[in-house]
């Protein structure tokens, strides 16, 4: 892939969608024909240790492409929007001077939508003492009571965070409260540095529930609750933000006796079905920047490598061969 004089004109293909729509295996097989290199944009996967429960990229994906912010923070350390966008960015500046082709793939859509937008986040360290103070009062008075004072005292930044996002919903109240500024008028927006191409991967519903029940009982069969058990004995706590994630906050209730393993299971299920149902509403108030592909055609492959030719320009290196090449 020739280098770009106008840096405007550097490519960035980002992979989004669901859960369980077979992102990272198109990111690899797409990888493999365009010398490119996977930029992780799952805000759960940056933790180390934690492999089964967030579907992590295996170790043969990770040997057949490059992965860049995947394991690279511990479970009990702080991790936020800002940090991973710079991090995102000097990955990006990597990868590009070496010449290969970027892929943002994720479903965390905030992690997305920063980076394609170029939005400046507020560099304001984390307030343990606030954090508790307000995650308190959310247990004492409803979640829903935080949002509110967001809604009214910063009704843009309510347009763009999950309310049921409690972490984010505190974090924006962090910065208002520190810098007595808005969190949406401290982050702005600067032209990003790149033409992007975004494809979107999605599933009929029923088949997407499909996928994910699979999944949930391979990770159960590969070790998921072992994982856990591993963790919790690392002195990796239940009550961390990281281990509040969906498998390792139910499998934790199980290893408390809190539950029975199919209970817990079934709850795993069904939160992952309302966590796909909230990713699905996240992308699609972007229809228009979203090249949507169903993700169980036989020729998804082709049909992405296609557009990445037609509109960017790209030229294949490399024909798709083997197992890693058919996703």
């Amino acid at each position: 892939m020739a280098a770009r004089r106008d840096t405007a004109e550097r490519p960035l293909v980002a992979i989004v969608g669901a859960t369980a729509t077979g992102k990272t295996q198109l990111a690899v097989a797409l990888g493999q024909r365009f010398a490119g290199e996977v930029i992780n944009a799952d805000s759960r996967q940056v933790y180390r240790y934690m492999d089964i429960g967030t579907a992590k990229p295996t170790a043969e994906e990770r040997a057949a492409v490059p992965h860049h912010l995947v394991d690279i923070v511990n479970p009990d350390q702080p991790f936020s929007l800002a940090e991973w966008l710079s991090l995102a960015r000097a990955a990006l500046e990597d990868v590009w001077t070496r010449g290969r082709l970027p892929l943002l793939v994720g479903g965390t859509g905030q992690y997305v939508w920063a980076l394609l937008e170029g939005w400046t986040v507020p560099r304001v360290p984390p307030q343990p003492e606030l954090r508790r103070q307000l995650l308190e009062r959310a247990a004492r008075e409803g979640g829903h009571v935080l949002f509110q004072e967001l809604q009214a005292r910063d009704p843009e930044a309510a347009r763009f965070i999950d309310p049921r996002n409690l972490r984010r919903v505190a974090r924006a109240l962090e910065v208002l409260y520190v810098t007595g500024e808005p969190f949406s008028r401290a982050r702005g927006k600067e032209p990003p540095p790149f033409r992007a191409l975004v494809l979107g991967l999605w599933l009929p519903r029923d088949e997407l529930y499909r996928s994910i029940d699979e999944r949930v009982e391979r990770m159960v069969r590969e070790g998921l609750v072992e994982e856990v058990r591993r963790l919790l004995a690392m002195g990796y706590g239940r009550h961390l933000p990281a281990m509040s994630g969906i498998g390792y906050k139910e499998v934790a209730q199980y290893l408390a006796g809190e539950m029975d393993l199919a209970t817990a299971v079934a709850r795993i299920k069904t939160e992952t079905h309302r966590l796909v149902r909230h990713q699905e509403d996240w992308f699609r108030r972007d229809d228009r920047r979203i090249r949507w592909l169903r993700a169980d055609v036989p020729d998804l492959i082709d049909e992405a490598a296609w557009l990445l030719r037609t509109e960017l320009g790209l030229q294949e290196w490399a024909p798709a061969r083997g197992p890693m090449g058919q996703g």
